[in-house]
């Protein structure tokens, strides 16, 4: 798979180091210090993830994120200049996938990178034992070619974290799907305790857009202490 990394960010020795070692693991990579090169970027290049600085001279990152997720599907990582709470859950909110605080190590970014690389590739190919290539479950329809995911026949706006989650529970339907199971295979990174509550936000997420009653859920249910699960 040929490989393009859109990577965004004003401070030009760190967007350069970036690119040194993406390049260095064989990727291709359209830098630019600024968003408007970004956006026309966007439009006119093939590209497979995108890693965004949240804070940019002309725009900031999340103008770029939403502008992405109106008609792409690939990774976002957000780049955050402190440890704040908000703009992670913006991030998350508007479609990010994953996020690092800087100052962050380069191979920290880059184990993130071929963390998201290995689940877009994931649910992206049809090779697996169990997957199926359009899932239907009482009107909920995820086609895994097209990441559209549909709902009594209305479209959800699912990021590709979503779609990979509510995906993978619907190919393993029926079965408890445990949060350690569930982390490694969506986000393809080792398990920690903090892990679970990064799984309960997107859970939290997906639910509230296909307006799921919290208490009474009709889809994802959550198994406490062990999982999540959804009914055949």
């Amino acid at each position: 798979m040929s490989v393009r990394i859109l990577v965004v960010d004003d401070e030009k020795p760190l967007a350069d180091l970036i690119e040194i070692y993406l390049v260095n693991e064989g990727y291709s990579v359209a830098k630019f210090y600024h968003g408007q090169g970004a956006l026309e970027a966007i439009q006119d290049e093939e590209i497979t993830l995108a890693i965004l600085d949240v804070m940019l001279p002309d725009t900031d990152g999340f103008t770029i994120l939403r502008k992405i997720r109106e008609n792409h599907h690939f990774p976002v990582i957000m780049l955050t200049a402190k440890e704040e709470e908000m703009d992670k859950i913006t991030g998350l909110t508007f479609g990010a996938d994953d996020y690092i605080t800087k100052p962050f190590r380069p191979l920290e970014l880059i184990a993130r990178v071929k963390a998201q690389l290995r689940r877009f590739t994931l649910y992206n190919s049809h090779s697996g034992e169990k997957e199926e290539n359009i899932i239907s479950i009482r009107g909920l329809v995820l086609n895994s070619k097209t990441h559209e995911c549909m709902l009594n026949e209305k479209r959800l706006s699912l990021t590709p974290l979503e779609f990979s989650i509510l995906f993978y529970l619907s190919v393993h339907r029926g079965k408890v799907v445990s949060s350690e199971e569930l982390f490694q295979a969506v986000w393809g990174d080792a398990y920690f305790a903090s892990s679970s509550n990064t799984i309960m936000v997107h859970i939290r997420h997906i639910r509230e857009k296909m307006n799921e009653n919290r208490d009474h859920p009709k889809y994802i249910r959550t198994v406490w202490g062990v999982g999540y699960k959804i009914e055949e």
